[in-house]
């Protein structure tokens, strides 16, 4: 296919103001999601190419004749080739997206505050006693539905009230589950044993395969990652790809009613945003 960006940009009417718009809203969608990523390098990477080509095909079009022919499908299979390469390093970003979009996942939404606070109360519990007794787990919280089914399937589903005497027995060194994941949403356990993907990057030699699982499921997704070491029963917790270790009951109680959405600051925002409804819908009546 061959462009003339001279004469498309002397030519300029409504279709390519409206053509020049979809580029820029694809342009921020992927600036959006590599700064999301964290990896910047990949996105100037791209950017790099397509303004390449941009350039090589402005050059072409000002010389005239077949000039740079050779130079501007070869920049032009460059970029095509980079497209595909992102798209198979984040494919499971794509898949993860896709099912929110198709609405793949359905949440109990009426787990009241009572009922995860005292979810909160049964995973201090859990947790204290598996670090006391150097017994690992790896506790997701997915209050947002984000861990996509492909992941669900790989443990047992349970779907059963979340308890510490649960959590414990699931990870007792003889439990057939104790080596994967336990999915937590909302007062339930949904599944247990389940097998997340690893981070790729490099961390701390002391953090094994349970901390490296915990690190890579929340780069993927928003969720609470919650890890008891086997090895020196130390509490660590991960979101977004950033792990705090040594936590104190009172700093896990924080991150997991944070994650719960019953944190102070959490329980503040939803009640301004009730009385926002309540005064709008006043005023409404008002007039």
């Amino acid at each position: 296919m061959q462009y003339n960006f001279v004469e498309y940009w002397k030519n300029l009417n409504l279709y390519g103001i409206i053509d020049l718009f979809v580029i820029a809203l694809v342009l921020a969608v992927m600036v959006t999601f590599f700064i999301y990523k964290k990896n910047i390098k990949v996105l100037l990477l791209l950017i790099i190419g397509v303004l390449l080509e941009v350039l090589v095909n402005v050059l072409s079009d000002l010389i005239g004749g077949e000039a740079l022919a050779v130079s501007k499908y070869l920049v032009h299979y460059i970029v095509l080739l980079e497209i595909v390469a992102s798209g198979v390093v984040y494919q499971n970003d794509f898949k993860n997206i896709f099912a929110r979009v198709s609405k793949l996942k359905y949440l109990d939404t009426h787990t009241s505050d009572d009922d995860l606070r005292d979810a909160t109360a049964e995973i201090l519990t859990a947790c204290q006693d598996m670090s006391k007794q150097d017994v690992g787990a790896i506790i997701i919280i997915d209050s947002q539905g984000d861990i996509h089914e492909n992941i669900l399937d790989t443990g047992t589903t349970l779907n059963a009230t979340l308890s510490a005497p649960l959590l414990i027995s699931i990870f007792n060194t003889k439990a057939p589950l104790h080596d994967g994941a336990v999915i937590v949403r909302g007062n339930k356990i949904i599944s247990a044993g389940c097998f997340l993907t690893l981070t790729q990057r490099n961390v701390n030699k002391e953090m094994g395969t349970r901390h490296r699982a915990a690190i890579g499921v929340t780069e993927d997704t928003d969720v609470l990652s919650i890890v008891v070491s086997e090895e020196t029963g130390i509490i660590s917790v991960v979101k977004h790809g950033e792990i705090k270790r040594y936590m104190t009951m009172d700093r896990l109680k924080d991150e997991i009613e944070d994650a719960f959405g019953i944190s102070a600051n959490a329980l503040a925002m939803r009640q301004q945003g009730r009385d926002k409804k309540r005064r709008k819908h006043k005023s409404r009546y008002d007039i």
